[in-house]
């Protein structure tokens, strides 16, 4: 038994021809009767009695007609569901979003969701990338979007790279440093408070090889937390200055340090290895490509 031969069956049932059934499904009416019959024997019944010059369904055939209606129709019904969840028209979406990627992410994500994708159901976890990827694992999540060196080497998770963000010391408008006319060093950054996200192994060696041991962020980071924008709300009404990406902090004043920083975020999408992707996956990535970016 298959769907297209219940969708004969209902066509058969509504119209009581096949010749005019046959027509209208664009079959021969041999090749229509052949599909009725192989149902036929398949069911171990007849579904029609030829009155006159008209097919009638047989009483089981009028029950195997509403089974097949409800059927046919669960089946249109899934079809719609996995087109809509292509689209992006439905289905749901649950993303963990790092300290970074959160504060740039987060808010315009949600609403474009709302905006263009208002039926599929958005959930957004945030914190340390290693409880994201434990919930990733355990299928809390459907992907990350997290500094892709923080997260460690596995074989189970693939890590797509997306976007490079540049890094800086930021202070607020009118601080000390900010109004320094000789270069900025090191030495001078640790005579105010140091604020930032937990950092990658990765950027703690840039920090030393550029600044030499002190600059580790264990030992010179006063303020830590993984929320950028509750630091970013602290350096504005403070001495602190932050080291974070550039871009989240668009209201505070970069420091040029000497030797300069150069130093950058690599924000990648994480998911499972092996996983079938959420459809609204490929939506987080345009709104990544068009957001991130210096």
């Amino acid at each position: 038994m298959t769907l297209v031969q219940l969708r004969h069956l209902i066509a058969v049932a509504e119209s009581g021809s096949f010749s005019r059934s046959a027509e209208a499904l664009f079959l021969t009416q041999p090749a229509l009767s052949r599909s009725i019959r192989a149902l036929e024997d398949g069911l171990g019944q007849p579904l029609f009695d030829r009155i006159g010059r008209r097919n009638e369904l047989t009483p089981f055939g009028r029950e195997v007609l509403q089974r097949a209606r409800q059927l046919v129709f669960d089946a249109d019904e899934l079809g719609a569901s996995g087109r809509q969840m292509r689209d992006g028209e439905a289905g749901r979406l649950r993303i963990g979003l790092g300290s970074g990627p959160g504060a740039l992410l987060m808010t315009p994500l949600l609403q474009h969701m709302a905006t263009h994708h208002p039926k599929v159901q958005v959930e957004v976890a945030r914190g340390q990338t290693a409880l994201l990827v434990e919930q990733l694992r355990e299928r809390r999540l459907d992907a990350l979007v997290v500094d892709a060196r923080s997260v460690e080497p596995a074989a189970d998770l693939q890590v797509e790279a997306v976007a490079q963000l540049r890094g800086a010391f930021l202070c607020r408008p009118g601080h000390p440093l900010s109004r320094r006319r000789k270069a900025i060093t090191f030495a001078d950054l640790q005579a105010w408070p140091i604020a930032s996200t937990p950092l990658s192994d990765e950027v703690a060696r840039i920090l030393i090889e550029r600044y030499g041991p002190a600059a580790h962020p264990a030992r010179c980071v006063t303020l830590r937390c993984e929320e950028i924008a509750s630091l970013v709300d602290v350096v504005e009404h403070s001495d602190a200055v932050l080291l974070a990406i550039r871009k989240a902090a668009p209201g505070l004043v970069e420091l040029n340090l000497s030797p300069p920083l150069d130093a950058a975020a690599r924000f990648g999408l994480v998911v499972l290895a092996g996983r079938a992707e959420a459809p609204a996956l490929a939506i987080v990535r345009q709104v990544m490509t068009a957001l991130l970016h210096d």
